[in-house]
């Protein structure tokens, strides 16, 4: 008799007994992470380790807690650490589009920006001051009242001894002239001039020429002490703002000493200053060219002495903790911004904007790995600034443009930040054996895994998260028995009796769902029932494809037998996974044997309908047949097998046993029961193995049963090897202890065949055969006379090319 599995191996209830609570309001809140020890050991080595390189990949499916953990670690670990310094940007005064950065402590950037505006303000109105000043105006008064003396007395000699010679010094457009004059003072004519005698005319040349050098040496005299004058006039307004200036900035540079950058900058300050006093002075307003025509009056601009704060860690409490959502460039590395003025953009060290890595200099930042590979230059940009420890804000788009502009080029910032990604297993090993680099900076792996052991100590972790969901969410209270469901379900997402799903956000979902449909029965405490609504409205919600398909074969547009006996035809189960849900979904396998030598064909491949997987598996089943059945003797056979009304690919090799089963009845020409579909894979040594998504098979098959009435004599045959992954629904679990239906549990192919044929298997004897009246034997007798008639038309073709030669 084949082997049947009771009800208790189906599925693996949870005891409600197990928990002293009479609701989860008894229990306490729970904060940490559940069932990923591995995990939270390699993230505390990652973070404590502060080595170049040993930055951390949060690697795990969605809904594993990823986030919630590295945020409810970071939270902790960094509120104990040191607060990061405040970093600002000031003006350039040796080379303006290259601004420098300064590191303070926290919260000093915003005092030094205050200090720089008061210092200004403060000028504003002083410096106006001393230029308004009696004294200043006295001191420069004399400068300019020496200096016209000077001038006066130099011109007045030289007039003095020019009319003493018969000229005078006139003054023209061109500048000052000597010319000729007559006893009467007036000038002489140029007529007058050509009536003298020669050499009257030549002494006059001699004498003008003479005079017009020292006018000329006069004049040059005179603008050097205009020169010096205007000299003289600037260094004593220096003199005089530098007594308001002088003991401000000497303030500050005290209040800074510490800040070498500062005291330099500063000192630029003051030059900038003592060079630039016009900005400061009052401005007159410009009488404009035309009356109708009122320009704009232009203010100076004081943005130079700005102070650019980047990061302000006034308020923060410990060290810095950035979790970016949107990891692009500019949000990571900061922005140049731009304003447009009168049609062109223009920028200044002040419009430099900071980005993420900024924030999280001195801690830590969390970025979603795909979010920043899908984003331009940002991975590339970030791996770099881990390698150089600085992080540069850039233009990045500047080597991309058509004509080159000029452009700011903020100094670097070091930057010591622990980067921590999160993604999918996929792209963590897709990056780490495609990108070297990824190696050498990313060198911790922390591994959240999908399932945990279901051991006591989990499933009241379990109890405990259904609690604080209840109370974070105002949610009802469970009692035991709705935990104790819950645990279920998370066997049943785990696919494994011993194991719980450690997915848990659709945990988080059947807790809200129930607790609503608690709402909905007016009840204020959650059951099992509950529980179990919430699952069974989930499926209704989603599987209107699974009934679709279920209702074509009930109506038999889609063929699927579930009674009688048929000669190479079984039913195989496959999955249906369409993302939200999954199910499984009968289907019919045939096979057809025949007088040949081509060997077995599989229709999916030649039509290039079946994946790589699939593939291996038929060939699998071909060496099969070839080590039982071919020992002695070659087999000479062509045959086919398909899935019938499959219209789309079909993977894995779930199916290989099935496909096996239907090419042994076919061969032997014994009828497989119908009533029983099968499922598993086997090698080449007919050992079952083990398959996916054995519940939703099972179910698929119970289903399409019930709907046709049950008859007593279906099943499915799965492998032995898959017990343990058995969470079975109620109704299957009802069916199979009243006798309905029956699940098969297998080790060896020829058990499987037993049971579809109702004939023993046969064990080949000494004598190299099989006994009479088993499926080996009529195997093997069907391949002796398919090897025999192959044989006899080969001679039959042979004797006939013999005769058409003679």
């Amino acid at each position: 008799m084949p082997e049947k599995l009771s009800v208790e191996e189906l599925y693996k209830c949870c005891d409600p007994g197990i928990f002293t609570f009479h609701t989860t309001d008894d229990l306490p809140m729970f904060y940490g992470t559940i069932g990923q020890e591995r995990a939270l050991d390699a993230l505390d080595f990652g973070l404590s380790l502060e080595s170049t390189g040993f930055n951390i990949f949060l690697l795990g499916e969605n809904g594993t807690g990823r986030i919630t953990t590295i945020k409810s670690i970071l939270m902790q670990k960094a509120g104990n650490e040191p607060v990061s310094p405040d970093w600002c940007y000031v003006y350039n005064f040796k080379d303006p589009d290259a601004p420098i950065a300064i590191s303070l402590e926290p919260g000093e950037a915003l005092v030094f920006q205050k200090d720089m505006e008061e210092l200004i303000k403060t000028l504003k109105v002083e410096i106006p001051k001393v230029f308004d000043s009696k004294e200043y105006e006295k001191q420069k008064n004399k400068l300019t009242e020496d200096a016209q003396k000077k001038q006066k007395d130099i011109f007045a000699s030289l007039e003095e001894e020019a009319e003493a010679k018969g000229f005078s010094v006139r003054k023209t457009v061109s500048g000052l002239i000597i010319i000729p004059v007559k006893k009467t003072g007036e000038p002489l004519t140029e007529e007058e001039y050509e009536i003298l005698d020669e050499k009257t005319r030549k002494k006059i040349d001699e004498i003008g020429k003479a005079l017009q050098e020292k006018l000329n040496d006069a004049v040059h005299v005179v603008r050097e002490a205009e020169k010096l004058v205007k000299e003289q006039v600037a260094r004593l307004e220096k003199e005089a703002a530098l007594a308001a200036v002088g003991h401000l900035i000497d303030e500050l540079k005290g209040k800074y000493q510490k800040h070498e950058k500062i005291i330099t900058y500063l000192d630029g300050v003051k030059e900038n200053i003592l060079e630039n006093l016009d900005d400061f002075k009052v401005q007159e307003e410009q009488t404009p060219a035309l009356p109708f025509m009122r320009l704009p009056k232009t203010e100076p601009t004081f943005t130079r002495y700005t102070i650019n704060v980047l990061v302000n860690n006034k308020d923060a409490k410990g060290a810095p903790c950035i979790f970016e959502s949107n990891p692009t460039y500019f949000n990571l590395f900061g922005r140049i911004e731009h304003k447009f003025q009168y049609g062109i953009a223009i920028t200044d060290f002040s419009m430099v904007k900071g980005g993420s890595l900024h924030k999280a200099n001195g801690g830590y930042i969390v970025i979603d790995a795909l979010d920043l590979l899908r984003n331009l230059f940002a991975y590339d940009a970030l791996k770099r600034a881990i390698r150089n420890k600085e992080v540069k804000t850039e233009d990045v788009w500047e080597q991309y443009r058509l004509i080159s502009t000029t452009t700011l080029k903020p100094e670097a910032i070091p930057l010591n930040v622990k980067v921590i990604l999160v993604g999918n297993p996929y792209l963590y090993y897709l990056l780490y054996n495609l990108d070297e680099e990824y190696r050498e900076l990313f060198k911790v792996k922390s591994d959240f895994d999908s399932r945990m052991d279901r051991t006591d100590e989990n499933m009241h972790k379990y109890a405990s998260f259904v609690a604080m969901r209840c109370k974070e969410e105002k949610l009802f209270p469970f009692d035991r028995t709705g935990v104790a469901k819950v645990i279920e379900v998370g066997s049943r997402l785990a696919e494994h009796q011993n194991k719980l799903t450690s997915r848990f956000s659709e945990i988080a979902d059947v807790i809200r769902e129930a607790s609503y449909w608690a709402s909905k029965s007016n009840e204020r405490i959650v059951t099992e029932a509950h529980v179990q609504k919430a699952i069974d409205e989930r499926v209704y919600r989603t599987n209107r494809i699974e009934e679709r398909l279920r209702e074509m074969i009930l109506e038999g547009t889609l063929i699927v037998e579930t009674g009688g006996e048929k000669v190479g035809q079984v039913n195989g189960l496959a999955v249906l996974d369409l993302g939200d849900y999954s199910f499984g979904k009968p289907s019919r396998i045939t096979a057809k044997t025949y007088a040949g030598k081509a060997g077995v064909v599989n229709i999916e491949r030649e039509t290039k309908m079946s994946g790589k997987i699939h593939e291996k598996a038929i060939l699998i089943l071909t060496n099969y047949l070839g080590s039982k059945y071919a020992t002695k003797k070659p087999i000479s056979l062509s045959a086919s097998l398909t899935f019938e009304q499959l219209y789309d690919m079909i993977e894995g090799d779930s199916a290989t046993c099935a496909e096996l089963y239907a090419l042994l009845s076919s061969i032997a020409s014994v009828p497989l029961k119908q009533g029983i579909s099968v499922t598993g894979s086997m090698d080449q040594n007919g050992d079952v193995q083990p398959v996916g998504g054995i519940n939703e098979k099972v179910e698929g098959f119970f289903d399409l049963c019930k709907f046709r009435k049950f008859d007593g004599n279906q099943g499915v045959i799965i492998p032995r090897r898959n017990i343990k992954h058995l969470m079975i629904k109620k109704d299957v679990m009802n069916a199979i202890k009243e006798g309905k239906f029956t699940i098969y549990p297998i080790d060896r192919v020829e058990e499987g065949l037993e049971i579809l044929t109702g004939m023993p298997a046969g064990i080949l004897g000494e004598d190299g055969t099989y006994p009479e009246g088993t499926i080996n034997y009529l195997v093997v007798k069907r391949l002796a006379e398919i090897s025999e008639a192959v044989k006899e038309k080969k001679g039959e073709e042979k004797e006939k090319d013999e005769k058409e030669k003679d």
